[in-house]
């Protein structure tokens, strides 16, 4: 069934959709510090029975110029054209329960004709509360627990879980503007900004994947299985340990972000973590150069097994 609006099909029954489901949202786009958003999607997909009811219309919402599709050589011919998804899919979490969950690439173009398609689902399945997640690089040591920015009108999961509340400007996604119009309409709705590393913003960093489900978790009450994203984000840390246990001068910089880290979650919770009492910002660029090897090397090691 086609949405009035074009940009989705339906793939199920309306009625077959239990009302009242939580939506999870994940949407890989402007930013995605340590592969949080896309190692949640993936992770989700993989681990978690699952069933595709909309689809989403790549000709109306994707550039395919920037973001170009994968289409295989063979020889002679070409294979497997898989084109970048956007779907909302029915899917159950370890203990049964049952979830909406939109994941996929953001839109390129029609961000307005978007969101109103996705309220119209909100209300179609009558959803009882949206929850989207996505990560941002921040001056943070990777040896402390990985903070959160939570926007919306949850305030419970604001008080008790949003380490740093800025006054600011941010570029916007599609998915603030989803948050934005849900606000308005006084439906439950928490975002949750994963402040990740700046050096480990280009590389997987498993921690983040964890970190963003159990955001999800404390907004739904959906449970997740972990054990693998645990284990694997122990053997990363581990890895990064050693390089900065070698290097005294990269061991220097990370205890200043440790420091600078500490004294903010004790003394002032709501000055920025950016910046020191100067206003100066940590060396990132001299972190990411000391790690640079070791990412590349990992990333190595993960193209000659896969």
């Amino acid at each position: 069934m086609r949405d009035p609006a074009g940009l989705y099909d339906l793939q199920t029954d309306v009625s077959e959709v239990p009302a009242g489901l939580p939506l999870v949202a994940a949407l890989t786009g402007f930013t995605d510090a340590g592969g949080a958003v896309s190692q949640l999607s993936e992770y989700l997909l993989e681990t978690l029975d699952n069933e595709t009811i909309v689809e989403f219309d790549d000709d109306s919402l994707l550039d395919y110029r920037a973001r170009r599709p994968i289409i295989h050589f063979d020889g002679d011919h070409l294979t497997d054209y898989r084109p970048a998804q956007l779907n909302l899919y029915l899917a159950n979490d370890e203990l049964g329960q049952p979830f909406l969950l939109l994941t996929g690439y953001e839109p390129d173009f029609q961000w307005e004709r978007f969101t109103a398609a996705v309220l119209g689902l909100i209300e179609k399945f009558q959803v009882k509360t949206t929850t989207w997640v996505h990560a941002i690089p921040m001056p943070v040591p990777h040896t402390r627990p990985l903070g959160v920015t939570v926007s919306g009108n949850r305030s419970e999961l604001i008080e008790t879980m949003s380490i740093w509340r800025p006054t600011t400007q941010v570029p916007a996604t599609a998915l603030h503007l989803l948050e934005y119009r849900l606000q308005e309409l006084a439906h439950p709705v928490a975002g949750f900004v994963l402040l990740i590393p700046h050096y480990l913003a280009d590389t997987e960093f498993p921690s983040a994947a964890v970190t963003a489900l159990e955001s999800v978790s404390a907004a739904t009450g959906l449970i997740f299985p972990t054990d693998r994203l645990r284990e694997d984000g122990r053997e990363f840390v581990s890895k990064i340990d050693d390089q900065v246990e070698s290097n005294p001068e990269l061991a220097r910089l990370v205890g200043t972000l440790e420091e600078r880290h500490d004294s903010y979650m004790l003394d002032n919770p709501m000055r920025s973590p950016l910046t020191d009492v100067d206003g100066e910002l940590p060396t990132a660029d001299a972190i990411a150069a000391e790690l640079e090897n070791f990412l590349a090397f990992r990333r190595d090691d993960d193209s000659s097994s896969s």
